[in-house]
């Protein structure tokens, strides 16, 4: 019948304990009782809780169901060979369950059954008495020994009943018995040399199993004086470890016999069991007891070493005593550290506190030499939790953040407190598992891409890039383009974005002239779970081509070629025309130069490169033929690269007067400024600044010579031009740059007629020129107060106030 305790009880840790017993010699898949209903568990979700034995406390003997908890017999048991004389024998056994974590000790005690019977380790005993020998006197027997312990270990000896001996039966300090063979009855070696009889050993099992083995009494002649020793039990204290040759004890035994019957030889008693002589050796001539193998105090820490000391006369009596040597723990064992388990990997994320591996630690040594402290090596986030006795779990102790540290490596180092204090360590790798904690970033907020204008749709164009310092589909981005509209039109017909690379392609040809830059946001997220996302802007900045051929708006003329008139007596420096062109390009694009290409081998006329003035450059030869007119070509010319240029035919006839000179010199030097403040506000469509600037100054250089208010209206055809002049725009409120744009018109029918008169030095003008542009003033109405007559017949609509130039 299986005997079962159970007792429960939870410490800290979770750590429980259960016991059961079962007898030795059990068959295979005899049940010892079922872990799981005695702890309480749902049998159903042993399974599920990965229900299963620590691996290193498993043994072959016992086995555990984890389906359903039983724990049955696995082989067969032997408790003599298990545990042998040490009671009680037990096997120990470690299960645990997860979720949560709960572990549980089991103790299993191997009882004793009366399997074995006693015996004597020789069939035939010997023993030799002198006849002279008194009653009362003893002689020790071998043993007998039974494997068995307890009850059914051995209980008594007994001997064939007769006249001269009976058994007196003892029990050593250990518990075992002994007997010794006392004379009853003066022996008489003539009468009887020998005596034989059976002596029988009896376990105190049921049934009672015993164990026989003859015993020889030889009688021997008289040798009246036994050696005799100091005191019959020594103890002695010797250092386990000791090397082979160390003494142990020095006996003396003395006999008052002289010669060889005081002659004294000693020798370890049958008593001994074989270990003893493994260990101890004794000098039969000293008496001197050394160490002969090595001495183990985790083996056992004492031993009892049965000596007899005889004499080499004839009918020599031996004398015996008990050396009992106590072994001295020596620090020689180092802690063990067991990993019962261990998890591999744990989240980023995990709370403090988590469990992280679960770790036992023992050492063989006893005392101060067995007591250990534990601990966790390095500035790690984890830390040592004591749990019960010798086990210990590494949970979590601070955030973890696997951007900064993939994995750990944590090092639990035991150390016990002998002298010198041994360690040991034992490494584990934990893996940080990746959760998405990090949202991309652009390598810039924002990118700005120049992009040459008329560049080839699908062209690649820049590459923008985010980096997530997150691994696997925590890392992957993706790019995307948010949506918006430029010139009314979806961004995403404009540009697009490779969501794999962040590669950024033109979806059409760019136009500086239509538009010059325009801005999006580009999107990045990751295919983390949740998304994380970030946005980064792009400026696509369209850098200008050289694209556009100067275009000449004045002066016009029929079938392509302008017909211009010169007096004969014309000055050098006449101011003949201005060419006036225009380009749709930027910067060094559209910057202007002006030459005379064809007709003027004679070197009649010079031009001025920068304004596109023609003059002449001597007097009208008086051998000129009217009827044969000056063909010029001119030639416009842009700066860009490569240069750009366009031409226009210019027929100069000669005349002798032109009409319309006549006037006073105040508006010839009206027309001639008007004519200059043309040349500022085209060359201000270039940098509208500088020229800006230069126009402020001349105004003021001009209003100091004429302090006279004067306004000029001129008409041609249906365009009306109002302008104030040199004196009104010299009063003291003055025009910033921010207060005038400049357009060139677009109605040419009705703003191209406007004549313009200059005179000077070089002669006077014989011909109208008619430019119109338009003038937007940003400055408010009541600041023109200088020009007060001009404000009634300036328009409002719309803010514009036009001006002939």
């Amino acid at each position: 019948m299986i005997l079962i305790f159970l007792f429960f009880s939870i410490l800290d840790g979770g750590l429980s304990q259960l016991h059961f017993s079962v007898p030795e010699e059990q068959e295979r898949g005899t049940v010892v009782g079922n872990i799981a209903e005695d702890l309480g568990l749902d049998i159903t979700k042993l399974s599920a809780r990965r229900f299963q034995t620590v691996p290193s406390s498993r043994t072959p003997y016992l086995e555990v169901n984890l389906e359903n908890g039983a724990l049955v017999v696995n082989e067969r048991i032997d408790r003599e060979e298990i545990c042998r004389q040490t009671v009680p024998c037990f096997l120990h056994l470690e299960v645990f369950l997860e979720n949560p974590l709960e572990l549980f000790r089991v103790e299993i005690e191997v009882m004793d059954i009366n399997d074995n019977p006693p015996s004597f380790p020789e069939t035939d005993i010997t023993v030799e008495i002198t006849e002279s020998a008194t009653p009362g006197t003893r002689f020790p027997v071998e043993n007998a020994f039974d494997p068995d312990v307890g009850t059914n270990a051995l209980n008594t000896y007994a001997i064939t009943t007769n006249n001269y001996f009976y058994l007196d039966v003892q029990t050593q300090g250990d518990g075992n018995r002994f007997a010794e063979l006392v004379l009853d009855k003066p022996l008489d070696r003539e009468q009887q040399a020998v005596h034989r009889y059976v002596l029988t050993a009896v376990d105190g099992g049921q049934p009672q199993r015993t164990g026989t083995a003859l015993l020889v009494v030889k009688v021997l002649d008289s040798n009246d004086n036994a050696p005799t020793f100091d005191q019959s039990v020594y103890s002695v204290s010797l250092r386990e470890n000791s090397p082979v040759g160390t003494l142990v004890i020095q006996l003396n035994a003395t006999d008052m016999d002289e010669g060889q019957n005081g002659e004294i030889v000693y020798s370890l008693s049958s008593h001994n069991p074989p270990r003893i002589r493994d260990l101890f050796n004794i000098d039969s001539r000293t008496g001197r007891i050394e160490v002969t193998g090595e001495v183990d105090y985790e083996e056992s820490s004492t031993h009892q070493i049965y000596v007899q000391a005889k004499d080499m006369g004839p009918n020599a009596v031996p004398a015996h005593c008990k050396v009992l040597v106590k072994l001295i723990d020596v620090n020689d064992n180092t802690p063990e550290i067991s990993f019962s388990t261990v998890t591999e990997s744990v989240s980023e994320q995990a709370a403090p506190g988590t469990v992280i591996a679960l770790l036992s630690v023992t050492d063989r040594d006893s005392g101060e030499n067995g007591q250990m402290t534990c601990e966790l090596h390095g500035e790690v986030p984890f830390k040592l939790k004591s749990s019960f006795k010798n086990y210990y779990t590494i949970v979590t102790d601070g955030p973890l953040d696997r951007e900064k540290a993939e994995s750990y490596t944590l090092t639990v180092v035991a150390k016990d407190k002998g002298v010198p204090s041994l360690s040991t360590s034992k490494s584990i790798k934990v893996h940080v598992s990746d959760e998405n904690d990090n949202a991309p970033r652009f390598m810039q907020t924002v990118y700005d891409v120049y992009v040459t204008e008329n560049n080839v749709p699908g062209a690649y164009i820049y590459a923008v890039s985010a980096v997530d310092p997150d691994v696997g589909q925590n890392a992957h981005i993706t790019y995307s383009i948010l949506e918006c509209e430029i010139q009314g039109m979806s961004i995403l017909t404009y540009v697009s974005i490779n969501s794999e690379n962040g590669y950024l392609y033109a979806l059409r040809s760019f136009d500086y002239e239509q538009i010059k830059d325009f801005s999006f946001m580009v999107h990045a997220k990751d295919s983390g779970a949740p998304e994380l996302t970030a946005n980064a802007t792009v400026n696509v900045i369209i850098v200008d081509q050289n694209d556009n051929t100067p275009s000449v708006i004045a002066p016009l003329g029929k079938n392509g070629t302008a017909r211009e008139h010169l007096p004969r007596s014309a000055e050098p420096g006449y101011l003949v025309t201005r060419i006036v062109a225009t380009d749709a390009d930027d910067g060094e694009n559209a910057r202007l130069s002006y030459s005379i290409l064809r007709g003027n081998e004679l070197g009649m006329f010079r031009m001025d490169w920068r304004t596109g003035e023609l003059r002449t450059a001597r007097r009208v030869s008086s051998k000129r033929d009217p009827p044969h007119p000056y063909d010029l070509l001119i030639e416009v010319r842009d700066h860009g690269q490569p240069p750009l240029s366009s031409s226009a035919s210019i027929n100069v006839v000669l005349v002798d007067s032109v009409e319309g000179r006549s006037g006073d010199r105040g508006s010839v030097k009206s027309k001639e400024g008007s004519l200059d403040l043309t040349l500022i506000l085209i060359i201000a469509l270039g940098s509208v600044s500088f020229i800006f600037l230069l126009a402020m100054i001349v105004l003021a250089v001009r209003c100091q010579k004429d302090k006279k208010l004067n306004i000029y209206t001129c008409m041609a055809g249906d365009s009306c031009c109002q302008c104030c002049s040199r004196q009104a725009r010299g009063r003291k409120k003055k025009l910033s740059k921010s207060d005038i744009m400049l357009v060139q018109s677009t109605n040419v029918a009705s703003t191209a007629q406007v004549p313009v008169e200059e005179s000077g030095s070089f002669g006077s003008h014989h011909q109208n020129q008619n430019y119109c542009y338009q003038v937007y003033f940003t400055i408010p109405w009541h600041s023109l107060k200088g020009c007060s007559p001009l404000e009634s017949r300036l328009s409002r609509e719309g803010g514009v106030y036009w001006t002939r130039v």
